[in-house]
């Protein structure tokens, strides 16, 4: 699903392009067959739910993949729900301690004191000095990516031949530079929707995602941060379905 890897060393640059165009295409559409079934299905309890909010709403954002990126400031007991509003949509998230910005989320720690790998409801987000940053509160999918990372146009240009691809590293340079920080900052992200199965061999993959349009996560600040994310524009792997689609993104006070 991953298209022709750099481990077929006789295969040219345009010919694992030209796999990789062909493999998302056909895995683009029955994705998007598969979403608007589910959203027939069940589509108005879900986005009734997930559109409750029992609180203020300081910001209500739907964002498009693509070339942009979202920043949030949050004080410590704001609430920031993220709504994939098409289904199987990979959102990728980075969080800073807003008093010491050089204290950010920590991958390591976080996988070591949650004692798993996958994110689910109640999953603590740790800094790199062991202090919780950010609790996940709700979480309708219960299960979300640690591993895989940001998609980059490098990568993708090694993986499927293809150059010059929108990615979330290049988001995340840019929201750096609005920030007034540097590609030092950009660090292990989350990956929210996200599927990334680990096979017993220690082998894993990308997987096609198990959320549904209208699922969503919701985190609260443990303490003052800042939020950067960045809705994934990925085209060659199923990370975002193989058809990038809006999130909704809103912060709110309980």
């Amino acid at each position: 699903m991953a298209g022709i890897l750099l481990a077929s060393e006789n295969v040219t640059e345009e010919e694992r392009a030209a796999f990789a165009r062909k493999t998302a295409e056909e895995n683009r559409r029955i994705a998007m067959e598969r979403m608007a079934e589910a959203e027939r299905r069940g589509g108005a309890e879900k986005r009734e739910k997930a559109l409750a909010i029992p609180g203020e709403i300081l910001r209500d954002t739907t964002m498009q993949p693509g070339a942009n990126h979202y920043i949030a400031r949050l004080p410590a007991g704001m609430r920031l729900r993220i709504i994939d509003l098409g289904g199987q949509q990979a959102v990728d998230f980075l969080c800073f301690d807003q008093a010491d910005t050089e204290i950010r989320y920590n991958n390591a720690n976080t996988l070591k004191l949650n004692g798993t790998i996958y994110i689910s409801k109640g999953f603590k987000l740790y800094s790199d000095t062991a202090e919780v940053l950010m609790n996940l509160v709700e979480d309708t999918v219960g299960h979300h990516d640690t591993l895989a990372g940001a998609c980059s146009n490098q990568v993708n240009a090694l993986r499927y031949g293809i150059k010059d691809t929108c990615s979330c590293r290049d988001n995340f340079l840019a929201a750096m530079d609005e920030l007034g920080w540097s590609a030092r900052d950009v660090h292990q992200n989350i990956n929210f929707f996200m599927n990334v199965p680990v096979k017993p061999d220690g082998s894993t993959q990308i997987e096609e995602g198990l959320s549904v349009p209208w699922d969503f996560v919701e985190l609260e600040a443990a303490k003052d941060v800042i939020v950067v994310i960045s809705n994934c524009p990925q085209l060659y792997n199923p990370c975002s379905g193989w058809n990038p689609t809006p999130i909704q993104i809103i912060e709110w006070k309980p």
